[in-house]
């Protein structure tokens, strides 16, 4: 699945990119608008031939041959969404620009996830919603979850997890063991897919998914 971003590109430039897809036989891509390059909170500038919406991206794809497209979904809101609401209302527009499907970022309580699937389908859209979830092996990753889901780390996970950082074995099994109980819950709430974001720990996600019986 190819990634792309309106970051710095013009559409003619979008345009080559998507065509060098269908040229080399890629029929999957994630289309985000992406963040402001180095300082992914600074604030957003259109390049000038460029897009400002990454529904315009979806739909630049979707004319440009028989691809499926993927968006993505924020449980905790966009972090420049004025609130929930709206930023389903975003997410909407994407797919019906589109979208064939939506991947989360990042999320440690399933009611969070589970909120924005009730808002979608209040709206009437039932494409594909998938929770995205990344294994906690390690305080520095505990830490990276806040930064990249721009929220803080649930109360309760924190108490269990950080009388833990001078114990990293302990650490890595408890860390492993949230993410599976929450994987646990996703299943029993009829999730189509699970998505890990393994940050290149792909031994950890092995361990979950095992543990999972799947």
């Amino acid at each position: 699945m190819a990634h792309l971003t309106a970051v710095d590109h013009s559409v003619a430039e979008l345009r080559h990119a998507v065509g060098w897809y269908a040229a080399s036989g890629v029929r999957n891509v994630l289309a985000v608008r992406g963040d402001p390059p180095g300082d992914p909170t600074g604030p957003w500038v259109r390049h000038p031939e460029g897009l400002e919406h990454a529904e315009e991206l979806v739909r630049l794809v979707r004319e440009l041959g028989d691809f499926c497209v993927g968006v993505a979904a924020f449980p905790h809101g966009h972090p420049r969404s004025t609130d929930l609401e709206t930023d389903a209302d975003h997410l909407v527009r994407k797919v019906r620009a589109g979208a064939d499907f939506a991947i989360a970022q990042l999320f440690l309580e399933p009611e969070h996830f589970l909120r924005l699937r009730d808002r979608m389908a209040a709206r009437g859209c039932h494409v594909p919603l998938l929770p995205g979830v990344m294994p906690i092996t390690t305080p520095r990753v505990l830490a990276k979850f806040g930064e990249l889901a721009g929220v803080p780390v649930p109360r309760a996970i924190a108490d269990r997890l950080l009388p833990l950082v001078d114990d990293p074995a302990g650490f890595r099994q408890a860390g492993v063991d949230v993410v599976t109980r929450l994987c646990e819950r996703l299943i029993a709430e009829g999730v189509p897919a699970l998505h890990f974001y393994t940050l290149n720990r792909s031994k950890a996600t092995r361990q979950v998914v095992a543990s999972l019986g799947l």
